[in-house]
C-alpha cells in the first residue's frame, strides 16, 4: 500500500474515532475536499510525483490536530503527522518539509513555495464553491457549539464579506483564474444577504420571524417526542401484562399438576380407580401443553450481539437493541452511537425500526397466549366431562 493510501486510512479513522461531533465543519468532509482541491491544482500546476505525495498528505493530515482541540490546532497536526511519518520510515528531512505544509494554512500566514500555495487556495477552495453559503453555516454552528464565537445572522453575513473580500486571496495561476470569478460570486450574494438582513432588522421583522419560526420548529419536535414516548410505554406495559398472563398460567398449571402428582395418581394402582385413568391423562396433557406454550410465548430470542463499522456506515443496525450490540467493545458502540446522532433521519428510522420489531414480538407472544389459554379453557371442559363420564359409567 503506498503512503498516500495509509495516510487516507489513518486519518479518516483517527477523525471518525477521536473528532468530536460538535465539529460540524472541521471534519472528514473538509479534510476530503481540501484533498481533491490539492489533487486539481497538483495537477494543473504540473507537479512532480514526490512534490504531489508531499502535498497530499499535508492535506490529509492538516485538520487532525483538532482531534485535541482547537487550540494551534495546526501544530498538533504537525505532531500527529510526525508520529505518523516515523512509524512509517521517513526522514526528518521529509517530514520538515510536509509539516511546513501544514503550517502554511495558519490564517495569516503567506506562501512562498508552490506547494505552500496549492495547500492554501485548497483550504480555502469552499470560498469558490457553490454552496458556499451553507458550508460557512457549518463553521458558524461549530465556532457555536465550541464555545468560540456566536453571530448573529446580520454580523455573520458581514464577517463573511470581511473574510472574502478583505483578508482572502488564491495564489496558484489556476485558482486566480478559475476560482477567483466564482468568489466574486459568492461575494455578490452575501452582499444582498446583508442588504437584506438589514431590511429585515429596520423593520424589526427579524424578531417576529424568528419566533414564529421556532414555534414552528419545536412543535413537530414535541409531537414526535410524544409519540415515540406513548408508542413505547404502551408497547412496554402490553409486553409486561403479556408475561403476567403467561405467569398465571403457568403457576396454574403447576399447582393442577402437583396435585394431580400428589393426590390422584398414587391411587390410581388400585382396580376400583381404574376408571379414572382416562381423566386423569387426559388433564395431565393439556396442563403440560398449556406451560409448553406459556413457556413460548415469553422465551426470548438471542441475537449475534454484534455488528460492523460497515453497517453502520450503510444504516443497517438498530442501535437501540440491546441484542444487536451487547457482545461489541464499549468504544465501538459509543463510535457507531455518535456516528447515528450525527444522522437524524437514521436516528428516527432506528426508533421507528424498535417500535415495530417490538410490535412483532407482542403480536406472537398475544397469539401463542390465545393459543395457551383456549387450550387450558378446552382442557378443562374435557378433563371434567371425561370425570364425570368416568363416574357415570362405574354406577352404571
Amino acid at each position: 500500500m503506498d503512503l498516500i493510501k495509509k495516510a487516507e486510512n489513518f486519518v479518516c479513522k483517527l477523525l471518525k474515532d477521536k473528532l468530536s461531533i460538535s465539529f460540524t465543519y472541521h471534519n472528514v468532509k473538509h479534510t476530503t475536499d481540501v484533498v481533491q482541491a490539492v489533487e486539481l491544482l497538483s495537477q494543473q500546476e504540473g507537479l512532480t510525483a514526490a512534490d504531489h505525495e508531499k502535498v497530499v498528505i499535508a492535506a490529509w493530515f492538516h485538520d487532525t490536530g483538532y482531534i485535541r482541540g482547537c487550540d494551534s490546532h495546526e501544530l498538533s497536526s504537525v505532531v500527529i503527522l510526525t508520529d505518523f511519518l516515523l512509524e512509517n520510515g521517513l526522514t526528518n528531512a521529509y517530514i520538515d518539509q510536509v509539516a511546513a505544509l501544514i503550517k502554511a494554512t495558519i490564517f495569516n500566514h503567506v506562501p512562498a513555495t508552490i506547494l505552500e500555495k496549492i495547500m492554501r487556495d485548497a483550504d480555502y477552495s469552499h470560498f469558490a464553491s457553490p454552496d458556499y453559503l451553507s458550508v460557512c453555516e457549518l463553521l458558524r454552528k461549530e465556532w457555536e457549539n465550541m464555545g468560540q464565537k456566536t453571530y448573529n445572522d446580520l454580523d455573520w453575513a458581514k464577517e463573511n464579506y470581511r473574510i472574502l473580500n478583505d483578508c482572502h486571496s488564491f495564489y496558484t495561476e489556476f485558482a486566480i483564474a478559475n476560482w477567483s470569478p466564482l468568489k466574486q460570486k459568492n461575494i455578490a450574494l452575501v452582499q444582498n444577504k446583508i442588504i437584506q438582513k438589514e431590511e429585515v432588522v429596520i423593520g424589526n421583522v427579524a424578531k417576529i420571524k424568528d419566533k414564529k419560526k421556532k414555534a414552528k420548529s419545536q412543535k413537530p419536535d414535541r409531537g414526535i417526542d410524544t409519540l415515540f414516548r406513548i408508542t413505547l410505554s404502551n408497547h412496554t406495559r402490553l409486553s409486561g401484562i403479556a408475561d403476567s398472563k403467561a405467569n398465571i398460567l403457568l403457576s396454574v398449571n403447576a399447582i393442577i399438576i402437583s396435585i394431580a402428582l400428589s393426590s390422584i395418581i398414587p391411587k390410581l394402582d388400585s382396580p376400583s380407580n381404574a376408571h379414572l385413568v382416562m381423566p386423569t391423562f387426559i388433564m395431565l396433557m393439556f396442563s403440560v401443553v398449556s406451560i409448553v406454550f406459556a413457556i413460548l410465548s415469553t422465551r426470548p430470542k438471542v441475537t449475534s450481539g454484534v455488528f460492523s463499522r460497515q453497517d453502520i456506515e450503510d444504516r443497517k443496525v438498530n442501535l437501540l437493541f440491546f441484542g444487536n450490540f451487547y457482545k461489541m467493545p464499549l468504544e465501538e458502540y459509543e463510535w457507531a452511537v455518535n456516528e447515528m446522532m450525527k444522522d437524524n433521519e437514521y436516528l428516527y428510522n432506528s426508533m421507528i425500526k424498535d417500535l415495530y420489531f417490538l410490535g412483532l414480538v407482542l403480536e406472537k407472544k398475544y397469539r401463542l397466549l390465545r393459543m395457551t389459554y383456549n387450550i387450558f379453557m378446552i382442557g378443562i371442559i374435557v378433563s371434567v366431562i371425561a370425570f364425570v363420564l368416568a363416574f357415570y359409567s362405574v354406577r352404571a
